[in-house]
């Protein structure tokens, strides 16, 4: 049984949880938990050459292909960065999972969640993280959060809509999984945002 606690921040584009991702590391930090801070899709060597495909914005494919590269990403991230961290008794914090995949994939692209659900189960088993993180923000905020980027990617230029159905996607997934899932809204002020995150780690803390 694994020792470490699997943690994961998730949100629509412009939500802000990557501007929590560094704090929440320090705050683990800071009460003595080793971390491992990492990405999806990323996280290995192989995982950044297939991110470096999915985001970029010259690049079509089929929903499908899409899903399937995201899940290709996290089999190899599973096996050289997730597991051999928790196993170690290291906490791993990671910008995104596999919500984002039912949230993007699914509720964004419209991809039937029974295939999905399929390759989750094929490429994790019964992993799921401790604690998922979801950041909130109406699609209105997010979208003029991700304006100000200059050179959006792939997902970042999509349009308000597919924004929407992402985001009622990942609340859909909150409903379905509220012990694991917890909502934390990301529209109020940075220090209400760190205040809710604090709040929200501390039973696992106070655990592990």
């Amino acid at each position: 049984m694994k020792q470490g606690k699997f943690i994961t921040l998730e949100g629509i584009d412009g939500a802000g949880k990557s501007t929590q991702l560094a704090w929440i590391v320090e705050l683990l930090q800071r009460v003595g938990r080793p971390v491992v801070m990492t990405r999806e899709p990323g996280g290995t060597a192989l995982g950044e050459q297939l991110r470096a495909l999915l985001l970029d914005k010259t690049m079509t494919m089929h929903a499908e292909t899409e899903a399937l590269l995201m899940f290709a990403a996290r089999r190899e991230h599973l096996d050289k960065v997730i597991l051999p961290a928790l196993a170690q008794d290291q906490w791993v914090i990671s910008d995104r999972f596999t919500d984002a995949s039912f949230a993007y994939q699914s509720g964004g692209r419209g991809l039937d969640s029974d295939k999905l659900a399929i390759l989750e189960q094929w490429v994790q088993g019964g992993l799921q993280p401790d604690l998922t993180l979801f950041f909130d923000v109406p699609v209105e905020v997010g979208q003029e959060r991700i304006s100000q980027i200059k050179n959006r990617d792939r997902f970042e230029q999509e349009q308000a809509d597919f924004f929407q159905r992402v985001r009622i996607a990942y609340l859909d997934r909150a409903k379905q999984f509220p012990d694991r899932i917890k909502i934390i809204d990301s529209s109020q002020s940075l220090a209400g945002v760190k205040a809710a995150v604090e709040q929200t780690l501390q039973p696992l803390l106070n655990y592990g």
